[in-house]
């Protein structure tokens, strides 16, 4: 099964979180795994300690110091790197209030 497929139904399943990137005059909107530090992920096997998310690289392309949105919070692309085969990209986010502190 590719990425793509196994995403399909991740949010068919209703398990993935819509993530909006605001490019130019357009709002891009995909559905990815979105994990927030200490959220339980994996059915409480593991809990998150920053956050990110992980998607198919056919659906998006991510640059550091892209903005995204995630439930009506605003967070700023820090890294992006390939996991798996390549097919399936992983970005470390920073919260957009977090990144205005640190300035």
């Amino acid at each position: 099964m590719d990425v793509t497929t196994l995403y399909e139904a991740a949010h068919n399943a209703g398990l993935l979180t819509p993530v909006t990137v605001a490019r130019n005059a357009t709002n891009q909107t995909v559905y990815c795994a979105f994990r927030a530090p200490d959220e339980t992920v994996l059915d409480g096997f593991a809990l998150s300690r920053d956050y990110q998310i992980d998607y198919p690289a056919a659906w998006l392309t991510l640059a550091i110091g892209d903005t995204v949105n995630v439930a009506g919070s605003s967070y700023q692309v820090r890294e992006v790197r390939a996991i798996g085969d390549g097919t399936e990209r992983r970005a470390a986010l920073t919260a957009f209030t977090q990144f205005v502190s640190q300035l």
